[in-house]
């Protein structure tokens, strides 16, 4: 009995095993079946909605393109994935959803696409749809520059460049520009342009930057158009050629370049390159001025307050020059500090003035430096301290500024904030007038004409009265004809004498004028 019962188990067992062998066949070609449905419908569907999505995207239907894109990428198509991620990046035919375009994108990103790896690079890189974060950024970027697509190794070359979620290494991203720009990137060929010119992970060699900038250039890449005028303008790596310099900043220029518009705009203000043209001048400034460029805003409100291409007018020059001094512009501030001082454009205003100006002190601009002492020494804004002049006037002399060493001179000589001291006084002296500044000049030789700080030293003091006269300046001309007419430090010479006195009398010197009515009486 027992044995009977097993032999029914057993049977039972066989045909139960039959059955899901015979199941399990049927169940195998059916998984079989439907793996090359989907198959089919990758390669087949896929690439037909793929395409569809691009003809309409091409007729700018973005709407119906995002529809065809969104069927192949949910079959899984890498590049209808990838394109569907632009769609949302970009707002196209959906609402700009910078999550849904990293979504997409990492799809496409995992599956090996390049274009999508350096896509979700660029999310990473700009923290957008996800946390900024630059290592992640350098991941993606190198997944796709080593597949050899050049906008990718271009990317990595400039997160080396820049020392972005790697460390700075300038050798690795002329290496990565280097890959890119051989490969006809425009932007890569002008990024390496730059390492050459600046010598950058290479040897500097001025001749490299041009080859390179110039093959981006001709693509109409707008830096490299810059990059290349420069070069002409300055004469490095080619022969100096300004009508070159004009011509790639032009091109520049018309592609919206601020910085290319406003040298453009210098080039006719100066006549480098072109015809002198104050008017063209302003048309460029304007143009790089209205996208916020400071020194074009901070030209043009100079251009308005000479009256050089536009009609003089105080109000808009003080509203370019304030902008540019918004942005901290130091001349800017400077010259805003002086239209407020004397009220051009705006309604006299010293504290106005020495805010502006001490703006422009404090970031180290030697002619502000100077102003702003000048402020403290005639109490204009402040109240008046001399010890607070010599400070600001001292800062501007030390960075070479003649007119504060002048300054600085006249307080050591007159013991002004500082203890009185003439042979300090000499040496401030000295430095200006040896830049050529008359006024310096003129009290050089008065101190040597009085032997005060310096052993007295007429043919000294006629040396230098000489040079402030032939600038022009009328008391230098006064005391040089005085010299001549005592034959102090010259021979007596009453027509010279009668000359300079005269020069000094046209210019309204009052003492020459008066000398002069008894000189004409001999």
């Amino acid at each position: 009995m027992q044995n009977k019962k097993l032999r029914r188990f057993s049977l039972t067992g066989a045909i139960f095993f039959g059955l899901l062998t015979v199941a399990g066949s049927v169940f195998g070609e059916a998984v079989k079946e439907a793996a090359a449905k989907t198959e089919l419908d990758y390669f087949t569907n896929g690439l037909d909605y793929l395409m569809k999505g691009m003809d309409h995207y091409d007729n700018v239907d973005y709407v119906e393109a995002v529809k065809w894109y969104r069927k192949a990428a949910e079959l899984g198509l890498a590049q209808a994935q990838n394109h569907l991620g632009v769609m949302y990046d970009n707002g196209k035919g959906v609402t700009e959803n910078d999550r849904e375009a990293v979504k997409w994108y990492r799809k496409a990103a995992e599956q090996g696409l390049a274009q999508a790896q350096d896509h979700l690079g660029l999310m990473y890189d700009n923290g957008k749809g996800v946390t900024e974060n630059d290592r992640e950024a350098v991941k993606w970027y190198r997944k796709a520059a080593e597949q050899g697509l050049a906008q990718a190794q271009d990317h990595l070359g400039l997160m080396y460049d820049n020392g972005k979620g790697v460390t700075e290494n300038d050798q690795e991203a002329v290496k990565w520009y280097r890959k890119a720009a051989e490969q006809g990137l425009a932007r890569a060929q002008d990024h390496l342009g730059l390492m050459y010119d600046n010598g950058k992970g290479v040897t500097e060699n001025d001749r490299e930057a041009v080859k390179w900038f110039r093959k981006a250039a001709e693509q109409g890449q707008v830096d490299a158009q810059f990059n290349l005028g420069e070069m002409y303008r300055r004469g490095e790596g080619v022969t100096q050629d300004y009508q070159e310099a004009v011509k790639w900043f032009r091109k520049a220029a018309e592609q919206g370049l601020a910085k290319a518009q406003f040298n453009l705009g210098l080039m006719y203000e100066f006549g480098i390159g072109v015809t002198q043209d104050d008017q063209e001048a302003v048309k460029w400034y304007r143009k790089a001025a209205e996208q916020g460029h400071t020194e074009a805003q901070f030209n043009l409100g100079l251009m308005y307050d000479n009256g050089k291409g536009v009609t003089q007018d105080d109000q808009e020059a003080v509203k370019w020059v304030r902008k540019a001094a918004e942005q901290g512009l130091a001349l800017a501030q400077d010259h805003l500090g002086a239209m407020y001082e004397f009220g051009k454009g705006v309604t006299e205003d010293d504290q106005q003035a020495v805010k502006w100006v001490r703006k422009a002190a404090e970031q180290g601009l030697a002619l502000a430096q100077d102003h702003l002492g000048a402020m403290y020494e005639f109490g204009k804004g402040v109240i008046e301290n001399d010890q607070e002049a010599v400070k600001w006037y001292r800062k501007a002399a030390e960075l070479g500024l003649a007119q504060a060493q002048d300054r600085l001179g006249m307080m050591y000589e007159f013991g002004e904030g500082v203890t009185e001291d003439k042979q300090e006084a000499v040496k401030w002296y000295r430095k200006a007038a040896e830049q050529g500044l008359a006024k310096a000049q003129y009290n050089l030789g008065d101190m040597y004409d009085y032997g005060k700080g310096v052993t007295k030293d007429d043919q000294e003091a006629v040396k230098w009265f000489r040079k402030a006269a032939e600038q022009g300046l009328a008391r230098a001309q006064f005391r040089l004809g005085l010299m001549y007419g005592i034959g102090k430090g010259v021979t007596p010479d009453y027509q010279k004498s009668l000359k300079w006195v005269r020069k000094a009398a046209e210019q309204g010197n009052a003492d020459a004028q008066k000398i002069l009515k008894q000189l004409e009486a001999r």
